[in-house]
């Protein structure tokens, strides 16, 4: 039976597009889903920002009438100027292990990406970086954290077999936190008195965000922009992701590093662990979830690290410290014993290098794939 393709062309397949993993996934215990109300936004105009500079499509994969495949095709026409490649990206991809499916997924977005001038496919990649991407390829025991990717080990066998080629992986490790601070802490005094930096206090997480919200945002664009296929965001999606982020941040766990004037040079944004609540509620914040997700924040011993940056001229000469050493008091405080890094390039030795005072172990591997269009 020959596979069918349709692309999506209303909101009742957009539904069908968004919960074909929660039936891909039902048995598997490691999958985490995303939350759905910001699984429909992200694909929503209206709601999402990166629609100014991104063209997308979506595809369903049907098989004797039965759903067996999804993917979504994007253009981010801005990332494709910054790194002059003509790149389609593949995002969103699931699939029943069928090579057959698999090709005909690629093979649509391949298409879909010809026609509009690209010769190179790769992902999985989300709009921007702040979607999930990355096929998992390593850590397939551990309980994905939820702001990543889960997938099926068959995932990459399959997409070898067609002729994807690694590109970039970024590895993500779990870290111990032991009850006393690193010896390394020591010189915070002195870092903060020579570069004239503090840790910016705040009542609320509310009032930090207000106070400097767009500013970190701003200094993740710069900080980031030398990275795999990065694209700085516009200020109307940081008010949007500021938005989402706000309620399930903890301000003890979120720090803001400052100089003399006032200015943002650095960030540690980390949430306890929330993959057990929002699988257990199944990706809905109603009724229960958004209860369950606020008991996670207070009642853990785990923290997920979101994002870590700080401005190239702090990189090096000890800058991360004072972020790290307010990140582990509060730790140890609130009883944390573990933290789950971010995805981090494998070639990013520089951030790899934070956590040289710390125990870690490896945790998860992710990897984007890269194939010319024929």
């Amino acid at each position: 039976m020959s596979i069918e393709i349709k692309k999506i062309a209303n909101r009742s397949d957009l539904k069908k597009f968004i919960l074909f993993p929660y039936e891909l996934y039902k048995d598997c215990e490691n999958w985490v889903p995303a939350l759905r109300g910001d699984e429909f936004d992200t694909f929503n105009p209206k709601h999402n920002g990166a629609f100014e500079y991104c063209e997308a499509d979506y595809f369903l994969a049907y098989k004797n009438a039965k759903i067996v495949g999804r993917v979504a095709a994007i253009i981010n026409r801005k990332a494709n100027e910054t790194w002059q490649q003509p790149v389609v990206r593949f995002g969103w991809i699931e699939f029943i292990e069928d090579v057959e499916v698999l090709q005909a997924l690629i093979d649509a977005v391949s298409a879909w990406g010809k026609e509009r001038g690209c010769t190179l496919i790769k992902g999985p990649l989300g709009f921007t970086d702040m979607d999930r991407e990355g096929l998992l390829v390593e850590g397939y025991e551990h309980l994905s954290p939820f702001t990543c990717l889960y997938n099926f080990p068959y995932y990459d066998r399959l997409l070898k077999q067609i002729g994807f080629d690694k590109d970039v992986d970024w590895t993500q490790s779990i870290v111990d936190i032991p009850d006393v601070l690193p010896p390394s802490f020591q010189y915070t005094d002195l870092i903060e008195r020579r570069f004239g930096l503090r840790a910016a206090k705040a009542h609320t997480m509310l009032g930090m965000c207000l106070r400097y919200g767009m500013s970190i945002f701003h200094m993740y664009n710069e900080t980031f922009a030398p990275l795999f296929q990065f694209t700085p965001l516009t200020d109307r999606q940081i008010k949007r992701y500021l938005l989402t982020y706000i309620p399930i941040l903890n301000k003890d766990f979120v720090c803001v590093l400052i100089d003399a004037n006032d200015k943002p040079v650095g960030f540690a944004f980390c949430v306890p662990s929330l993959s057990k609540v929002v699988k257990r509620s199944n990706g809905r914040l109603l009724p229960f979830g958004f209860l369950r997700i606020l008991h996670a924040i207070r009642h853990n011993d785990t923290l997920e690290a979101l994002m870590i940056g700080i401005l190239p001229e702090y990189q090096g000469k000890g800058g991360i410290v004072p972020i790290f050493k307010y990140i582990h008091e509060n730790c140890i405080k609130f009883g944390i014993t573990k933290m789950i890094t971010n995805p981090q390039l494998e070639t990013n030795y520089k951030v790899q290098s934070i956590w040289n005072d710390y125990k870690t172990e490896p945790f998860m591997r992710r990897r984007s794939y890269c194939k010319s269009i024929e």
